[in-house]
């Protein structure tokens, strides 16, 4: 098995990014699945045209996207996104889209191919605090969630694909006052716990 596994670059003003900082510390064959990574620009359009070419390129079983959602307690496996950009804040080219489509031909939602019940399920045994999530937002982070399981309806049958939120880390909320966070190890463990399950409910 191959799983894509993706990341955003740092937005929003942070000088890091949890997801990628966790990703690029994942380990490269997890239960015997072989790990390929691919770092994100945190842009509406480019973020999709980014992981669609290294889907194309690699032709994973699965594509994991993580991304990071700051405020949340612990790992959020996505469970839907639906077709719309809305934009409270500019992504890393200065771009902020309200109340449009990313794709004008596409279902007003698309759920997960994911195993999150397990993927939430491995990580609490692991001793990671994780639950599901059903909303992806409405920034980049659904916005790649919904062109990922987009281009899986249209051209890669059999592919699995999703999308999981992780914290901010530590470092990032000592000026952001009772603000959750994880350690960078704890999230890699999340996210190695995560294909784990995948793998076993392939």
């Amino acid at each position: 098995m191959k799983i894509l596994l993706t990341a955003f670059d740092p937005f929003g003003g942070e000088p890091v990014n949890p997801a990628q900082q966790a990703v690029e510390a994942v380990k490269d064959c997890i239960a015997g699945a072989e790990i390929v990574k691919c770092i994100v620009p945190t842009v509406f359009g480019k973020s999709i045209e980014t992981v669609y070419a290294a889907m194309k390129k690699e032709k994973p079983d699965v594509t994991l996207c993580i991304g990071q959602a700051g405020g949340r307690i612990g790992m959020t496996p996505e469970r839907v996104a639906i077709n719309l950009n809305d934009a409270r804040i500019k992504d890393n080219e200065g771009q902020q889209p309200f109340d449009t489509k990313i794709f004008e031909d596409g279902p007003d939602a698309f759920f997960t191919l994911l195993p999150v019940k397990a993927m939430v399920d491995k990580m609490l045994k692991a001793g990671i605090p994780a639950s599901l999530s059903y909303t992806a937002g409405t920034f980049v982070c659904n916005h790649l969630m919904y062109g990922v399981l987009y281009y899986i309806s249209k051209e890669f049958p059999g592919m699995k694909g999703g999308f999981m939120h992780v914290p901010f880390l530590h470092e990032q909320v000592l000026d952001k006052k009772n603000t959750p966070s994880l350690s960078k190890e704890d999230i890699v463990k999340g996210i190695e716990a995560s294909i784990e399950a995948i793998v076993e409910n392939a």
